[in-house]
This record gives C-alpha cells, sequence and structure tokens, in this order.
C-alpha cells in the first residue's frame, strides 16, 4: 500500500478501487490526518436501506469522522450520476476525499458530464421489455455508430441507456457526450488514486467480508426490504440483495444464498478491474497489502 505520508494534505483525493479493496480504511486515515470531508462515490452507498449489505462506514464511525452522501437517498427517490454531481458540487469548498467504485460517478466528475434530457416513462417501459426479454439484438441496431462504438455493448445497463437516449432524443449518445461541459473537478487538479489488489487477495477478503455482514445483519436489511421488493429498481441491485432474497422466499437455502452472493460479489469486483484499468489507466496504481 502507498504510504500515506506520499498522499497529499492539500487538494482534493479520490480515491477509486473494487469492492472490498480497502478504500473507505484509506479514506478515513486521510480524514483523521488532515480534516477532509469523506465523500461516498458509490451508487448503492447513497440508499438509507442498505448500511450493512453496501458496507456503509459504520455509524460510529460516521459519527467519528465527517461523511457526506451516505444514506442519503430512500428506495423510492430517484437518483443518478447527475444528482449525485449536483451535491458533490457544494461539498468542494472544503478539503476532501471522494471514495467509491462507481466509476461512473469519477468518470463524470472528472471529465464532466452531458445535460441529457430526462427519459419519458414510456420510453424507459419499452427499453426494460426488451431487455428484461432478451431482445439486445433490437437495441444494439438502433444506436448509431459513434455510440455503438463507444458503449459495453454486453453490458445491459449501458446498452439500454444508450437506446433509450437515442430513442428520446433523436441524438445518440456520443453526440451528447461530445457537448459536455467542462468537468467540475478536472483530473490535474486532483489526487487520484486506484486501489488495485492481486485477485487471490481479493476474493478471500471478500468472502470474509460478506460472512461478517451475515453476522452484523444484512439479512435482516433484506428482511425489512421484502414489502417493497422491486428486482429491476436501481435501489434492489446491491450485491448479495437479490441472492438473500431468494432465500427469504424460501427459493434456496441459506448456505447456497451466500455461496451466490460471495460468486456475485467476486463476479462484480472482476468487472470494476476492468473498468478501472481501462478508463483510469492515467490514475496513480495503489496495490493493498
Amino acid at each position: 500500500m502507498m504510504g500515506i505520508e506520499k498522499i497529499s494534505r492539500d487538494g482534493p483525493v479520490l480515491i477509486a478501487g473494487p469492492t472490498g479493496s480497502g478504500k473507505s480504511d484509506l479514506a478515513m486515515e486521510l480524514a483523521a490526518r488532515d480534516g477532509r470531508l469523506i465523500v461516498n462515490a458509490d451508487a448503492l452507498q447513497v440508499y438509507d436501506c442498505w448500511r450493512v449489505l453496501s458496507a456503509r462506514p459504520s455509524a460510529a464511525q460516521e459519527d467519528a469522522l465527517p461523511h457526506a452522501l451516505y444514506g442519503h437517498v430512500g428506495r423510492d427517490q430517484p437518483y443518478s450520476v447527475g444528482a449525485w454531481l449536483r451535491d458533490v458540487a457544494g461539498l468542494l469548498a472544503r478539503p476532501v476525499v471522494i471514495v467509491g467504485g462507481t466509476g461512473l460517478y469519477f468518470r463524470a466528475l472528472t471529465e464532466g458530464l452531458a445535460e441529457i434530457p430526462p427519459i419519458p416513462a414510456a420510453i424507459r417501459a419499452e427499453a426494460d421489455s426488451l431487455r428484461l426479454s432478451g431482445r439486445m439484438d433490437v437495441m444494439r441496431a438502433a444506436i448509431d455508430p459513434a455510440t455503438a462504438a463507444k458503449t459495453d455493448l454486453v453490458n445491459p445497463m449501458r446498452l439500454q441507456r444508450a437506446y433509450e437516449v437515442q430513442q428520446a432524443t433523436g441524438r445518440g449518445m456520443a453526440a451528447w457526450q461530445a457537448d459536455t461541459a467542462a468537468p467540475l473537478l478536472p483530473l490535474c487538479d486532483a489526487q487520484t488514486l486506484v486501489l488495485q489488489p492481486a485477485v487471490p487477495w481479493l476474493d478471500a477478503r471478500i468472502a470474509r467480508r460478506f460472512s461478517v455482514m451475515l453476522d452484523k445483519g444484512a439479512l435482516d436489511e433484506v428482511r425489512a426490504a421484502q414489502p417493497y421488493w422491486q428486482p429491476q429498481s436501481p435501489w434492489a441491485r446491491a450485491i448479495g440483495a437479490q441472492e438473500l432474497m431468494a432465500y427469504l422466499q424460501g427459493e434456496i437455502p441459506l448456505n447456497q444464498a451466500r455461496d451466490a452472493a460471495i460468486l456475485a460479489s467476486r463476479q462484480y469486483a472482476k468487472r470494476q478491474r476492468t473498468w478501472f484499468r481501462t478508463r483510469m489507466a492515467n490514475w496513480t496504481k495503489v496495490i493493498p497489502e
């Protein structure tokens, strides 16, 4: 791990990394040393229903050090990258360490965000239907070549977003991105760190952490969410939620739900590593120990 003494005491610090890699621990070290505000950049940790399952800082940790944008969104409240960026804009007047695993948040912060109009409900419903019925080829065929070249066409949510923008505005996502305004925090104005743990180390840590989550009440969180459960909702995408809900609904035993959740966490970490490797090649690499 990079020694904390090599990390800036003055400007903003951005810390990205896959789930379970120790990002929050490093952020808290910096906050304690420098008097920084810890700002969340994880799309699941914004929801108030997932403290344990999303690995949010504990209540004691939030009391001990200043935190922002953790657990401030209700499960039925719309929230987006744009909403997060607007929230962050009001926090940059003080020293911050921005930490999380959502690459799109960091990309919007440091590269800017296209001001795309809201997607009408009818188009969103049509796109949902295409995705859920496996008709991804229809969406792929509908987006323009420039957008297709910049989009992960095997990622259902990325593809659906590109399709919705094309259908709603008549312009491809690439065209909107070309008109993007200046970033809120350019990379040159921050110290940027991306954690790149060894895969065996991270896999073992993920397994241990999920067992701890179960001990600390992850199942109770999922049980509390059961009356409101909508699997396709953004808040329901917390890793482990689907698997534990399957257990609560009598579909699988708990040990199978646990193993499936650990596997899902490892697969998610792999997707994150790929994103960071391709999109954050100019960030400083840090190997946790």
